[in-house]
């Protein structure tokens, strides 16, 4: 559904934020990781149409960026959750649902209405619908971004660090609401937070430093540091072993560490099953080696 060639984008100031980036996106959803500042958030600004790319192509459902039917094409089916969502303050839920319904071309009242009646049951704000949005927690508003984005049924959603600032209940129930939606939509969650990825994704990508560093499935990312993944229980200093710690627990009078790499023999390692969280530092670990 989703094609990216040779995507490139630099800015004024001559930074560069993304470097021929290349990889498909079918349907489902997919994870995009990465640390913050790696450039997930001017990919995702280029996708959703805000952004321009300084050189490369997107095409999404048959419909090439580069031209200004494709984009207006593009908008028509897209919903848009970005990191810093606005609101307006003095609207209830209700009556900014409604205004955004209106901006996305709903016009049947009706139609409009019982889709707002359905996405506020979906993200449980029904009984909160007359409340000013001023007055809803931050994970509140997170859920009305949420409900705005999914108007009008779109056939692509891109949400940008959602789950920031959520507490473990709500994060839960929007990666929850995010698979849902993925069952009639393709889903682009853009994170940093491996757990989100780990929980809702079978296919990913890691882009590092504006450069793609990895793109297959949760299991492909796993394979990759298998082998490498051992327990270490010492109560020597690790640095200048080469190794890389993941975690650190004390374990009556010894230190017991979740290690990446390979141990000398005198440490006598017990081989772990690697998680994903061990794939994506190994990935990054290789990656600033490399720069």
């Amino acid at each position: 559904m989703i094609a990216l060639k040779n995507l490139t984008k630099v800015y004024d100031n001559g930074f560069t934020a993304l470097r021929d980036i290349n990889f498909e996106i079918g349907t489902g959803m997919f994870g995009l990781l990465g640390p913050n500042g790696a450039g997930k958030t001017t990919l995702m600004r280029i996708m959703a149409g805000l952004l321009r790319p300084t050189s490369g192509q997107i095409v999404i459902d048959g419909h090439s960026a580069e031209t200004e039917k494709g984009r207006q094409s593009i908008k028509e089916i897209l919903g848009y959750l970005p990191q810093d969502f606005g609101l307006y303050p003095d609207l209830t839920a209700w009556q900014f649902l409604d205004y955004v319904g209106h901006l996305k071309g709903i016009d049947n009242r009706q139609v409009r209405h019982r889709q707002i009646g359905e996405l506020l049951d979906l993200v449980r704000l029904t009984k909160e619908a007359d409340r000013k949005l001023r007055t809803f927690s931050g994970g509140m508003r997170r859920r009305v971004g949420i409900a705005q984005t999914l108007l009008g049924n779109p056939k692509l959603l891109i949400v940008d660090e959602p789950t920031v600032g959520l507490d473990p209940e709500e994060r839960v129930h929007f990666r929850n609401m995010l698979t849902e939606a993925a069952n009639r939509c393709t889903v682009i969650l853009s994170t940093h937070v491996i757990e989100d990825i780990s929980h809702s994704c079978n296919d990913l990508a890691i882009i590092e430093k504006g450069t793609l560093l990895f793109r297959g499935s949760p299991m492909d990312l796993i394979r990759e540091v298998r082998g490498n993944t051992w327990i270490i229980r010492t109560n020597s200093d690790l640095s200048g072993s080469g190794l890389t710690v993941t975690s650190t627990i004390h374990v009556q009078d010894t230190i017991q560490y979740r290690v990446l790499g390979k141990p000398q023999a005198h440490y006598a390692a017990i081989p772990a099953e690697p998680s994903l969280e061990d794939g994506y530092i190994w990935m990054m670990s290789h990656a600033n080696m490399s720069n």
